[in-house]
Parts: structure tokens; C-alpha cells; sequence
């Protein structure tokens, strides 16, 4: 495994890291998730992501007790806050009553004293920005959080964030967790420039599509039994893709050149993904140790300027540069 700084901060994180949405609490079961997490531990990933809305806690539950294991010193620990965790009105949100709460919430549900990584999973209209830059400050004073950051907020909330804590002397953001792979690339239009500006590091979720890049789907062909596009209560965000007939065939187009380069496609699409110095990790999702154990190869390939312009010339007519709506 290698290892990059999360964006200007002294945090070193897997260049690959394991995430639990969609996966752990929920279609894998417990005992699978916890192999899963081993193989990454003992493979050196030390950067293991959640959120307090995946499955309302029970994926943190899962991930806090098989991390127990582990020296708490050697993981990279980050969860999430603004999704609705109730129905209450103070029960979502980034106000600074919820932030407090959910944090508190979290850390008992991971069983851990505190959090490596804390961020905002959307960014909230709301709430004043000041009243959450606050009380992550707050947070960090208080030795419940080391770092925090936000996840798939726009450049220019990004940047209001900075201004307002460098006025404050609040602890800058060091994180945003975009979705980012070789068809949706909207972050590279002013995201990642602006957070690249700021010291922020990209820790990407979805690098593989929700398993697009993998490989398993082909143009013209049912989709197989056993995989997530097959599973109605996992399937609905991979729709658009299997609907495109264009994109599937680029992606065979894609799968030629990494079978040429001896790797595999998620492989390749993950090493296209950390070719960008502002990115500091890729968040996979596993429901099979295998897949770990393919996916961290990616951090071995090195990928050409000229193997880099066929693949983008390929993904020129099929890849987004707009913000998800």
C-alpha cells in the first residue's frame, strides 16, 4: 500500500481506502463485512470510511466492532453528519446541535473515543456556515475529532468555508469527499482547483460507478444474477449507466487497453483516478475480500501521459462535467 497526506494536513492515508455505504449493514452480511475489513487492514489499508445515515448507524455499528481488533492508532477513522437521522426537526441538518449530537451518536455506535475525519455530507443552506465551522472547531478543541472536512460540496461553498475560517480562527477544512471516477468528472471543473487552493484533499467515493468500471456489464447483454445491478434495492443510482449503450461499449474499449497493460479494469480505473495529485484517496466498497485484494493493485500502475490521452479521448462522449442534480 502507499500513502498520501490528506490534502496540506500531516494525516497520511491508504491511497485506497474501504467504505461501508451500500455494503456493510446492509447487503453484506456481518460476519463477511468483518473479513472484508480485515483483508484491508492486513493488506495496509488504514482508512476506513462511514457515515451515521448508512442503514441509520448499523454500518458504523458493524465497522466499530470489527476495528476493535486493531490498534486505535493505526486507523484512520471518518464518519459523516447532515442526513436525516430521525424525525424530529433538530434531527438533521448541519446545525450545531445536530453536528454535536450526531458526533456523540457516532462515536458510541464506532465505540471509539474519536474520530480521525469528521465532514459534512452535504452542505446545508439553513444553517449559518459560522455555526458549523464553529462547532467542528469546537469539535477538534474538544479531542472528539482530529480533522474535519465536508463531502460533495460546490468550489464556492468551498471557498466561502475558508474565507469565513481564516476570519475566525476556526481549524481549516483538510477534506471533501466528491463522487469522482471516468464518467462522472464534474469536480475537475472547479472543485478540485479550488481545494487544491485551500489544501483540501479529495477522498472520492464511487471511483468504480457503483461497479460500471468493473467490467460485469456489457452492451446488449443481461445483466448477471449476482451482481449489484441485479439487486432492486441496490440498483437504482446504476440505471443511467446500463441504459447507455454508448457507455457500456467505452468501457469495453477501456477493458481492451487495461487487458494490454496486464491489469484489470477496476485496477485501471482506480490508478486513473490517483494519476491527480489532489486526490488523496479512492474509497472502494467490497461485499468479497477478493475485490479488495484486486482493487489495492491499482496503487502499483502507472499510467503514461499517452495511455492517459487514448483512455480521455475515449471518455470524451460519455463522461460528466456537471454537478449531480
Amino acid at each position: 500500500m502507499k500513502y498520501r497526506n490528506l490534502g496540506k494536513s500531516g494525516l497520511r492515508v491508504s491511497e485506497i481506502a474501504l467504505g461501508s455505504w451500500l455494503t456493510y449493514g446492509k447487503s453484506v452480511e456481518e460476519q463477511t463485512a468483518e473479513k472484508c475489513i480485515q483483508t484491508a487492514y492486513e493488506s495496509g489499508i488504514n482508512f476506513f470510511d462511514t457515515a451515521n445515515v448508512y442503514e441509520r448507524g448499523a454500518a458504523e455499528i458493524v465497522l466499530g466492532k470489527a476495528l476493535k481488533n486493531y490498534n486505535r492508532s493505526s486507523l484512520v477513522v471518518a464518519s459523516k453528519v447532515y442526513f436525516p437521522m430521525g424525525d424530529g426537526p433538530n434531527d438533521r441538518g448541519l446545525s450545531r446541535k445536530h453536528i454535536f449530537e450526531s458526533c456523540d451518536a457516532s462515536l458510541k455506535r464506532l465505540g471509539m473515543d474519536y474520530l480521525d475525519l469528521y465532514q459534512c455530507h452535504r452542505y446545508d443552506p439553513t444553517v449559518p456556515m459560522e455555526e458549523t465551522l464553529w462547532a467542528l472547531d469546537d469539535l477538534q478543541r474538544q479531542g472528539k475529532i482530529l480533522y474535519a472536512g465536508v463531502s460533495e460540496w460546490p468550489a464556492d461553498k468551498i471557498q466561502k468555508a475558508h474565507k469565513i475560517a481564516k476570519e475566525h480562527n476556526f481549524r481549516p477544512l483538510v477534506s471533501n469527499q466528491p463522487i469522482y471516477n471516468m464518467i462522472e468528472r464534474y469536480i475537475e471543473v472547479d472543485v478540485l482547483p479550488v481545494s487544491v487552493a485551500n489544501g483540501m484533499g479529495q477522498v472520492v467515493f464511487s471511483p468504480l460507478a457503483q461497479g460500471i468500471l468493473t467490467g460485469k456489464y456489457k452492451a446488449g447483454q443481461q445483466v448477471p444474477e449476482d451482481t449489484r445491478a441485479a439487486n432492486k434495492k441496490l440498483n437504482d443510482g446504476m440505471q443511467k449507466y446500463l441504459q447507455n449503450e454508448l457507455l457500456l461499449e467505452t468501457i469495453a474499449e477501456i477493458e481492451a487497453i487495461a487487458r494490454e497493460l496486464e491489469v484489470t479494469l477496476p485496477q485501471l480505473a482506480l490508478a486513473w483516478i490517483l494519476r491527480h495529485p489532489g486526490v488523496s484517496s479512492a474509497i472502494i466498497g467490497a461485499s468479497r475480500p477478493e475485490q479488495i485484494e484486486d482493487n489495492i493493485k491499482a496503487v502499483d500502475v502507472e499510467l503514461t501521459d499517452e495511455i492517459l490521452l487514448g483512455i480521455n479521448q475515449l471518455l470524451l462522449n460519455v463522461s460528466s462535467f456537471k454537478p449531480r442534480s
